[in-house]
């Protein structure tokens, strides 16, 4: 999701999804039908969600170490703030006075920098924008995909997502940066990891084109991986 902008009325109340509702009545039914022992009520699945009354926008922010998930809770009558990353709780902020403003946090391994904005639109309604890095969610996705490289692969059962820095040559694969090697070779250079006991190889080579610039492919078992714009 890359929508960067959320309205809502303050007249409209959010309300629980149907799903999170039946798991909590289930959740009672279970307990009173024990042997008579008092018995906490299971967990219901879908934890802090049950929480968020005012949940008012929603944020997928792909970085290298992986994909956050950011939530905005916005109380327009009580001017409460919620910020959650990743299902983590960030700031809360129970009475607030102003009900527009901005509130700063970090998303991601790298602690890079994210802003959610308020403004009123009109009314009772208001807009939300997140910005990344001082720049616009949109803008940011961008300028990152310039930068970037990204490819998603299965191994051994298991998803993959390896992304190169092309600036510093980072490697990362599911939010760790991994440990490689570098050699120049006849037509480029090689960065070599290991995912498992997988041998990868990043070649980068010229594309003999000046707006192309320098291309860069993964290759995993002397397979070649196709690229994933995100």
């Amino acid at each position: 999701m890359r929508r960067a902008v959320a309205l809502i009325d303050a007249r409209r109340v959010a309300s629980l999804p149907p799903s999170a509702i039946l798991a909590a009545g289930a959740g009672g039914r279970e307990a009173a039908a024990g042997s008579g022992a008092e018995r906490d009520p299971p967990r219901s699945r879908y934890g802090y969600l049950e929480k968020m009354t005012d949940l008012v926008a929603v944020w997928e922010v792909a970085l290298s170490d992986g994909v956050h998930k950011i939530e905005f809770e916005h109380g327009t009558t009580s001017g409460k703030r919620v910020v959650y990353v990743d299902g983590k709780e960030e700031i809360r902020k129970e009475w607030m006075f102003k009900l527009v403003g901005k509130e700063t946090f970090t998303v991601g391994a790298a602690k890079t920098k994210a802003t959610i904005n308020i403004d009123a639109v009109s009314g009772f309604a208001y807009e939300y924008t997140l910005e990344i890095n001082g720049k616009s969610l949109k803008k940011y996705m961008e300028n990152r995909s310039k930068t970037t490289n990204t490819w998603v692969l299965s191994l051994d059962g298991v998803d993959c997502r390896v992304v190169l820095e092309k600036d510093t040559m980072d490697v990362w694969c599911n939010g760790k940066k991994m440990e490689t090697a570098g050699e120049f070779v006849e037509d480029g250079t090689e960065t070599h990891f290991s995912v498992g006991d997988h041998d990868c190889c990043i070649k980068a080579v010229s594309s003999g084109k000046r707006r192309e610039g320098i291309i860069h492919t993964l290759i995993v078992d002397d397979r070649e991986i196709p690229e994933v714009l995100e």
